[in-house]
């Protein structure tokens, strides 16, 4: 379990991340169109997992935004926003946005927030996403790994990109 916090007040996740430099868990999210995806449907690229509780917060947004920035400039890599958001709402923000350069998607069919322990299991945002990111190669191997401490803070995005390289 990994102990985070929102604006200073403890809160507590369903475990911790895997490790870096161990095989990714498989996983399955729902995309805008209500087709599922899974870790296999991005094979052969790398790959940048950024978990966070919504899309309509305004930190979770920035780092939509940003990653969506970042990711024209990355080679044979794929960017997944991962929220439990509905696929409706996160095709409401990437529109109205102009996301283009990643594709967002929901874990609300999913039991990826427990696989990988970032489900938060108390606190006013019970049942969502912890803020973090996951950088993997293309053969699925964890390159880094960052299990952002206080939930309002945006992630280090430069070492993640960095990890990548």
């Amino acid at each position: 379990m990994a102990s985070i916090t929102l604006k200073g007040n403890p809160v507590n996740t369903s475990g911790t991340l895997p490790e870096a430099g161990t095989a990714a868990k498989d996983f399955k999210f729902v995309r805008n169109d209500l087709s599922e995806v899974s870790l296999h449907t991005f094979a052969g690229k790398k790959k940048v997992l950024n978990i966070f509780p919504s899309v309509d917060t305004g930190t979770c947004a920035a780092s939509v935004r940003r990653f969506n920035q970042e990711a024209s400039k990355l080679d044979n890599t794929v960017v997944l926003n991962i929220s439990a958001d509905l696929p409706f709402a996160q095709a409401r923000f990437c529109g109205a946005e102009g996301i283009k350069n990643c594709e967002t998607v929901s874990t609300f069919r999913s039991s990826f927030g427990k696989d990988w322990g970032v489900q938060i299991v108390d606190s006013p945002l019970a049942g969502l996403l912890s803020r973090a990111v996951v950088t993997l190669s293309a053969d699925n191997k964890i390159l880094y790994v960052e299990q952002v401490s206080e939930i309002v803070n945006e992630p280090n995005y430069e070492a993640a990109l960095a990890s990548l390289k």
